[in-house]
Formats: C-alpha cells, sequence, structure tokens
C-alpha cells in the first residue's frame, strides 16, 4: 500500500517535470509558480522513496544469505544486518507517513502579523508591547526579516495595534500556531495595592499574499491621504504621505503611516489588504478542517484564548495541548520554539490518527 501510494507520487512528479519544461505552461505565470512548487514540495518523499526502496533491497539480499550461507560467522554478520535494516525501515516509513500528510498549502509564505490590545485597558496594551517584543526576538533568532507596518501606541506604553510583515523561509508555516487570543496575569506597574489582573491581546497571523492570489480590481478601492500622527519628525506629521485604503465590496480598511513616501505606504497597505482579503478565502478553508478535528492545533477559532502567561508563578501554559512551562522570562524573550514544536507534534499526530495520510 506504501509502495503504491510512493509510486504514485514519483510518476506525479515526473508528469509534473514535463509540464514546467512545456512553453505553454511557462508562459502562464500563475500556473508555472504552483506546478514549480508542488514539484519542489514532492522531491523530499520522492528522495525517502528512493531511500526506501534501497533499504528495502538490502533486506531482501541479507534474507537470501541467511538462507544460503553455512559458515556461522557469515549468518551472525548477515543477521546484525538484517536487523539494522529493520530499524532503518520502521525508521524510514514513520519519516514517509509525516512526508505524505498534506500540509498546509500556506505554510511555505511569508505572514502578516497584527497584535491588539484586548481587555484590560493600559496593561493590555503593554502586553501587546511584549508580544510584539517576543516575536521580533523569536523571528531574529529564526533569521527571518521583520518590517513595522502599522504602529498605534498605547497611552501608558505597548501598542493599542501593531502590524509587522515577517519574510523568510516557511514562516506562515511556523507562526500560524500564534493566531488567538494570549491572556497575562500579572501585577500592572498601575496597581497600587499588589493585586494580580488578567489582561488579554488577540494575535492573528495571515498567510501574506501575492498578486496571484487574489483579482484586486482598483475600481473597488477607495483611496484616501492624509497626515501623519505620532512619531517621525516634521516632514511625517505635516505631509500627505499616510494612506487609507477601503475595499468597498467587503468594507476592509486599511491604514500606513509608517513612510515618510506616500508611495511606500502605499505599497504596504496593498500588501495588508490582499492578505486580509485572502484570509477570508482562506478562513473557509480553516473552518473547514475545523469541523474534523477536536484540538484543532493550529487553525482554531481565533477569538478562542490559546495561551496564558502567569507572571507570579513563571508559567505559560498552551491551552490546546495541555502543555506548562516554567520558563516564562526566556518565553518572554521570544524563546518560544519549543511550544511550537510541540504544537506541530500534536497536529501531526492528529491529523495520523484521522488516518489523512
Amino acid at each position: 500500500m506504501l509502495l503504491e501510494k510512493l509510486q504514485a507520487i514519483k510518476e506525479r512528479h515526473e508528469e509534473v517535470a514535463k509540464f514546467i519544461a512545456d512553453p505553454d505552461v511557462m508562459s502562464d505565470m500563475k500556473r508555472y509558480i504552483k506546478l514549480s512548487k508542488e514539484y519542489k514540495d514532492l522531491e523530499p518523499i520522492i528522495e525517502a522513496h528512493e531511500e526506501y526502496e534501497h533499504v528495502l533491497d538490502n533486506i531482501e539480499s541479507s534474507k537470501e544469505m541467511l538462507n544460503k550461507e553455512k559458515d556461522p560467522e557469515f549468518r551472525e554478520m548477515a543477521r546484525r544486518e538484517l536487523d539494522d535494516l529493520a530499524e532503518r525501515k520502521e525508521a524510514l516509513e514513520e519519516k514517509i507517513r509525516l512526508l505524505l500528510i498534506p500540509s498546509d498549502p500556506q505554510d511555505d509564505k511569508n505572514a502578516i502579523v497584527e497584535i491588539r490590545a484586548g481587555t484590560g485597558g493600559d496593561e493590555a496594551a503593554i502586553f501587546a508591547g511584549d508580544l510584539y517584543r517576543m516575536y521580533i526576538k523569536f523571528c531574529e533568532a529564526q533569521k527571518w526579516k521583520t518590517e513595522l507596518v502599522v504602529m498605534n501606541e498605547g497611552t501608558s506604553g505597548g501598542f493599542k495595534e501593531v502590524i509587522f510583515n515577517v519574510t523568510g523561509d516557511g514562516v506562515y508555516g511556523v507562526l500560524k500556531y500564534e493566531s488567538g487570543v494570549h491572556r497575562v496575569q500579572r501585577v500592572p506597574q498601575t496597581e497600587t495595592q499588589g493585586r494580580v489582573h488578567t489582561s488579554a491581546a488577540t494575535v492573528a497571523v495571515l498567510p501574506e499574499a501575492d498578486e496571484f492570489d487574489v483579482d484586486l480590481k482598483p475600481a473597488d478601492i477607495k483611496k484616501e491621504t492624509f497626515c501623519s500622527s505620532g512619531p517621525g519628525g516634521q516632514s511625517v506629521n505635516t505631509t500627505y504621505s499616510a494612506v487609507r485604503l477601503t475595499h468597498e465590496p467587503t468594507g476592509i480598511v486599511v491604514s500606513c503611516q509608517d513612510q515618510k513616501s506616500q508611495i511606500k505606504n502605499m505599497d504596504k497597505a496593498m500588501k495588508v489588504l490582499r492578505s486580509r482579503l485572502y484570509d477570508m478565502e482562506y478562513k473557509k478553508y480553516l473552518d473547514e478542517i475545523s469541523s474534523q478535528r477536536k484540538t484543532m492545533v493550529s487553525t482554531g477559532d481565533r477569538s478562542a484564548k490559546i495561551r496564558t502567561y502567569n507572571f507570579p508563578q513563571g508559567r505559560v501554559t498552551d491551552h490546546r495541548i495541555g502543555l506548562t512551562l516554567y520558563n516564562l522570562s526566556a518565553v518572554m524573550d521570544g524563546d518560544i520554539l519549543e511550544i511550537i514544536d510541540a504544537l506541530q507534534v500534536a497536529e501531526n499526530a492528529e491529523k495520523l490518527k484521522e488516518g489523512v495520510s
């Protein structure tokens, strides 16, 4: 059964290779990009298939030697070889099963991360700022590039809203697990009685859409320019460099005033608008999956509480998988890979249990 699946994938890989070399396909950029991605995605499975067939051939050779060989020394050597090959075969089968799990088609995309202060007033804005710092440090550790798009500061620090782009390899496939409500329990800076308060911030991670993903008609977009408010110096605050875009069919509004140049702000705002429109369609795909899964590791309701950061106990808990770690200071410094790895493992186990592979 496994070999049949692998053979079918090998045939598809060869077929895609022919398509990519076809001049008609090369002239259709959208199709060419899609097929090139499919070819690249299939390569790890093709490599694992070749290794698996090599192991199966060696197992047959070792069995044959064991049946024919009379010399005890050679028989023992063949037996040990057979044991090693059986372990390699088992490990490869597990690897192939994981490779055969359909990945989220958006995993390789860059991401747009939106953090907004929720319940908790000034403390929620301060916490949103803490989350922003946590993600920036995590992205730096992954050697990913970040670029600020929107920044709306809180009155006592932090942010009411902050949006930034993240560019790198497989960004969305990692950061998608962060979408949801993040809750903090600590004594706020403004608290005089020393009581622990609970505040929240919401994180939305969108796959960054490119021009091939969304058919955005200029006639549907209302463009407005205005003077930037906030830090940036005289030229930012006195020229009409800020941009507000309204997508009239959906009512989505995007503003950008980070850059001194109106053209650069327009470019950033278009990127966010395109991604939000794409996300509306993508959300339907997520909802379809959510009806089939129980734990909803990566795709759960974005208004659901996913994680609690408890400062008095130095504890962070991810509620989707019941994971609790007592290294809160390291987590707030961007060390969240252990949590994301655990979520990925849980999601893969869930998919395997469903029999997706």
